[in-house]
C-alpha cells in the first residue's frame, strides 16, 4: 500500500488535495463549485484537541488544502464540522456525507441548497478521501 497518511495531519489534507486534483469524476461533478470550506475535526475517542482543515475548492479543482491552528483563522463560506469517530467512517466509506448531514452526525454551515445541488461532488469528495492511505490517531 505504500506510505499511510496519519489523520488528521497536514500532509494527510495536501494528499487529499492532490487526489483530488487528479480525480476527473470530481472535476466533472463540481465544475461549478465555488467555495472554500473548514473542515473541523472535533475530538472523541482518541482524539483529544480539536483539529481544523482549510480547503479551498474551485471549478473541480483543490487550489489550497492545509490544516491550520483554529477556526477563528479563516473565514470560509462552508463549515463541514463533525466528531473524530464519525470523521473516521466517512474516511472509511461507511457515511453518506448527506446523509451524516441530515442525520446530524456532521454538522454544515453555509448555503445548504448549493451542496444538496452537488451531492454528486460531495460523493466524490469523500470517494477520493477513502483512496488516501489513512493510519488514525
Amino acid at each position: 500500500m505504500g506510505e499511510a497518511f496519519l489523520f488528521p495531519s497536514d500532509e494527510w489534507v495536501k494528499e487529499f488535495c492532490r487526489r483530488l486534483n487528479e480525480n476527473k469524476a470530481y472535476e466533472e461533478a463540481a465544475k461549478e463549485w465555488e467555495g472554500d470550506f473548514l473542515f473541523i475535526v472535533t475530538p472523541d475517542g482518541g482524539l483529544d484537541r480539536e483539529y481544523v482543515f482549510y480547503v479551498d475548492l474551485w471549478h473541480g479543482k483543490c487550489r489550497k488544502a492545509e490544516l491550520i491552528k483554529s477556526r477563528e483563522e479563516k473565514k470560509t463560506a462552508y463549515i463541514f464540522e463533525g466528531p473524530y469517530s464519525n470523521w473516521k467512517k466517512l474516511i472509511q466509506g461507511q457515511l453518506d456525507p448527506i446523509i451524516a448531514i441530515m442525520t446530524r452526525k456532521f454538522k454544515l454551515t453555509g448555503d445548504m441548497p448549493k451542496v444538496v445541488r452537488s451531492a454528486k461532488a460531495a460523493k466524490e469528495l469523500v470517494l477520493t478521501a477513502s483512496k488516501v492511505p489513512t493510519q488514525f490517531k
